[in-house]
């Protein structure tokens, strides 16, 4: 028997994908697609690349549908989804929100970085983190809660987060981190992770043959990265935007404990790594001397024996569909972005550098 999905904020860029993976699912069936800006429209009309695949037409947000559905994927931008996910859990939907709302386990951290109240803070006690290879328990949860017939409530992890954390978790929970001293955070990412509404800073003729910081000091991803590993005010990061349709690459320099310090060669990071993650189907740790680069997982994803180890996906809302669904909807896993990770040694300090890109293919 199919799972009715429905696709709150589905004309995006994240929506959209989510309406192409939803569509080639084998368990799914998508009933319902929500844009306040193109309601009325045919999904074709928006999207011609699904001309011909779905007849679909974009309602508004309040369509009655969404609470007839199994499972409810909400791609709206921060304060939007929690107008809507009490009532979609209270009519037994299961919700998996990608933006920022459900994400951090303090309401009041919310509203100081997001400038918002929070208006459901009692689901930040039972929501399960969308982080597969960091917070598998939480899924596994959900999963036996909705196997009980509750509905679940995921808060799929952002972007940058997703990417630094694959990155530096490892280490931090092997012990190799310093228990003092500043995490450094250099991130890149694509205009397109700014979404599809375009700004001053994302046009075209601002953007274009453009490198520039944002958000320097301030950026609300901080505190969900200080949160997944446990670094509560130690991650100085800033964030990037590069020309880039799809793509994300994040590099994490970490103080290493004098233990490790003596202790580790470049050789033990690497098969440490490899071990963190194996089984992970969407990681793929590089050897040592490799770099990630966004080219390497532009073009889609090679056949399983052209792969040189394990592998984890990190693109935030593909997860959603991939990880988190096959978890807790028991749905099966379909092609899907992939994490690259890579470790140097610097030899002018005494530390390593943890390289995690994550990009949509």
């Amino acid at each position: 028997m199919s799972l009715k999905v429905g696709i709150v904020g589905a004309a995006g860029y994240a929506g959209a994908e989510l309406i192409r993976l939803v569509l080639g699912h084998p368990e799914f069936e998508l009933v319902a697609i929500t844009s306040n800006a193109d309601a009325g429209q045919p999904l074709s009309a928006v999207y011609p690349s699904f001309a011909g695949v779905s007849d679909l037409v974009f309602t508004t947000h309040d369509a009655p549908e969404l609470k007839s559905c199994d499972a409810v994927f909400l791609a709206v931008p921060h304060t939007a989804a929690m107008a809507q996910v009490p009532a979609l859990l209270a009519s037994g939907v299961s919700c998996f929100d990608l933006s920022a709302d459900y994400r951090l386990n303090d309401a009041s951290v919310f509203e100081t970085w997001y400038a918002a109240e929070h208006t459901s803070p009692e689901l930040l006690k039972t929501r399960a983190f969308g982080l597969p290879e960091l917070f598998c328990r939480d899924l596994e949860t959900a999963a036996s809660d909705h196997a009980d017939g509750k509905p679940v409530l995921v808060a799929c992890a952002g972007c940058y987060p997703t990417a630094t954390s694959l990155a530096a978790a490892p280490a931090v929970r092997a012990g190799w981190v310093a228990e003092n001293g500043p995490v450094i955070v250099d991130a890149i990412s694509g205009v397109t992770g700014a979404g599809k509404s375009c700004n001053a800073r994302t046009h075209f003729c601002s953007a274009d043959e453009n490198l520039e910081a944002y958000g320097v000091g301030k950026h609300r991803h901080t505190p969900e990265i200080e949160q997944i590993l446990d670094l509560t005010d130690r991650v100085v990061f800033t964030p990037h935007l590069a020309p880039l349709k799809r793509g994300l690459l994040s590099t994490v320099t970490m103080p290493l404990a004098p233990q490790a310090l003596d202790a580790l060669a470049l050789e033990d990071v690497v098969d440490h790594y490899k071990k963190f993650y194996a089984g992970r189907s969407f990681v793929r740790v590089l050897d040592a001397g490799q770099q990630p680069k966004t080219a390497s997982v532009s073009a889609p994803t090679p056949p399983r024996s052209a792969l040189r180890s394990t592998s984890v996906r990190a693109c935030w809302w593909r997860r959603a569909l991939s990880t988190i669904c096959a978890r807790v909807l028991r749905a099966r896993r379909s092609s899907a972005p992939t994490s690259f990770l890579a470790l140097t040694s610097d030899e002018a300090c005494p530390q390593w550098r943890a390289r995690c890109s994550t990009f949509d293919c």
